[in-house]
């Protein structure tokens, strides 16, 4: 499993469109195969910031969904809109179940 995470800081008078490109862009991503989870959050100290916590299968999975066309558009409104954004982090997470763990 990857968990992937980013943050977009809009600028005032682009908040809100940038917050429901930041919703279609979760919406369509949540139905992509392969995605886990896929979320974006308000920073509650900085209102202009939002944080995207992300949940893929594999690298396969991730790279097909960054070569969506869905994506691609999602970033370029990042660049029309932002103030500043992160770059992404993905962090390989090794999945381990334990002895007492019944979910077998």
């Amino acid at each position: 499993m990857l968990i992937v995470t980013g943050t977009v800081t809009a600028r005032p008078e682009t908040f809100d469109e940038l917050l429901r490109a930041a919703l279609d862009h979760v919406a369509r991503s949540r139905v992509e195969a392969g995605c886990l989870s896929h979320s974006v959050y308000a920073d509650c100290e900085n209102p202009l910031r939002l944080f995207f916590f992300e949940q893929w299968a594999d690298r396969p999975a991730l790279d097909t969904h960054f070569a969506q066309t869905g994506s691609h558009a999602f970033m370029r409104a990042v660049r029309e809109l932002a103030a500043r954004s992160s770059d992404v982090q993905i962090f390989p997470i090794a999945e381990r179940r334990f002895p007492h763990d019944r979910r077998r």
